[in-house]
């Protein structure tokens, strides 16, 4: 099945770059009402390849109450490599005859709402990656929420069969006490967005030079058990 062979093929090549996690959704069944790209070209990609890498645990291990300046280079260098596989994947399937666009990591476009152009965790779980964790994050078996995502929509005919995860937190509810607002909620649709990012605001004055926190993420630790 040719559906099947490149998939596995486009595995193979993504791994050997070194991401983490991948996977491939159908995009045509993935709620994208909020997106922020062109209709025309959302209309133009039938499949979302997720791809994501793992953050280090020990500069994680290192946070206290607030984003540190190493968790905030680590950070943008996750982002890059991120952006920098991307770009290789969407050649490796251009060169194939296929259409292939690559989505940034962390571009974000409309602050207040915490957006980008898609929901890359939408994307993955779509993908079978794992689930909408209270912390509102992609949270995975393997890693917890300790992982940053993007995103190749493609025309190339790929092998989506990922069974999505359902709701796994369980009785784990570290990232509630490790928010410092109080965001987070027993139920991840109660999460309070506005609190976060008035949160992610008062860091990004007082400590690192971007929007981000990071503790709910060194909660989140890969020690979810698989389904």
């Amino acid at each position: 099945m040719r559906e099947e062979e490149n998939y596995l093929l486009l595995k193979d090549f993504a791994q050997g770059l070194g991401v983490s996690l991948f996977g491939v959704g159908d995009f045509s069944r993935i709620e994208k009402n909020d997106f922020l790209l062109r209709e025309e070209t959302l209309k133009k990609f039938p499949f979302a390849i997720s791809i994501g890498l793992r953050l280090s645990r020990a500069i994680l291990e290192d946070l206290e109450d607030h984003p540190t300046k190493l968790y905030f280079h680590h950070y943008k260098v996750v982002n890059y490599l991120l952006d920098a596989s991307a770009l290789r994947i969407a050649n490796w399937i251009e060169e194939k005859g296929y259409w292939a666009l690559p989505i940034p990591a962390s571009q974000t476009v409309d602050w207040e709402r915490q957006r980008g152009h898609l929901s890359h965790k939408r994307v993955a779980m779509a993908a079978g990656l794992g689930w909408l964790g209270r912390n509102n994050l992609l949270v995975t078996p393997e890693y917890g929420a300790q992982v940053r995502l993007a995103t190749i929509l493609t025309d190339l005919p790929l092998l989506t069969n990922a069974q999505p995860f359902d709701f796994n937190c369980g009785d784990c509810f570290a990232c509630l006490s490790a928010c410092p607002v109080k965001a987070i909620k027993e139920r991840p649709e109660d999460f309070d967005h506005q609190k976060c990012f008035s949160l992610l605001k008062e860091f990004q004055k007082k400590y690192v030079p971007q929007h981000i926190c990071g503790l709910c993420v060194k909660a989140c630790s890969p020690k979810i058990k698989k389904r």
